[in-house]
């Protein structure tokens, strides 16, 4: 997609703190983090909402999951815990069209807090 700012962060077309990237992934700190640690875990291949994936595109999820496992020891989260979340649509909190998965963790993760 040409006005995707994840697919442009991948292209290196706008500047990003990069976590991870390979052939197939890329993952980057969130500017506006909700945790210490807010990594950004993406598929470079554009896909609008976790509701547009099909079987054969599937895979993709379970990468992702592999590779936040990998950052959270990474960011030595691994052991306190830490969360992952996808959303979609405007309801369930998607704000960008492209698929992503939080991985989020530093902090207490309970809810609610306090």
């Amino acid at each position: 997609m040409d006005d995707c700012i994840f697919c442009k962060m991948s292209q290196k077309k706008i500047p990003s703190r990069i976590a991870y990237e390979d052939s197939s992934l890329f993952a980057f700190y969130d500017v506006h983090p909700q945790a210490p640690i807010h990594i950004l875990i993406t598929p470079k291949k554009h896909i609008a909402r976790i509701y547009d994936l099909h079987p054969p595109e599937g895979l993709v999820l379970s990468e992702m999951i592999f590779l936040a496992n990998q950052l959270a020891k990474e960011n030595k989260i691994d052991k306190n815990g830490y969360r992952l979340v996808i959303n979609c649509n405007p309801e369930g909190g998607q704000t960008v069209y492209h698929i992503h998965l939080h991985l989020l963790g530093g902090r207490d993760m309970k809810w609610p807090p306090g």
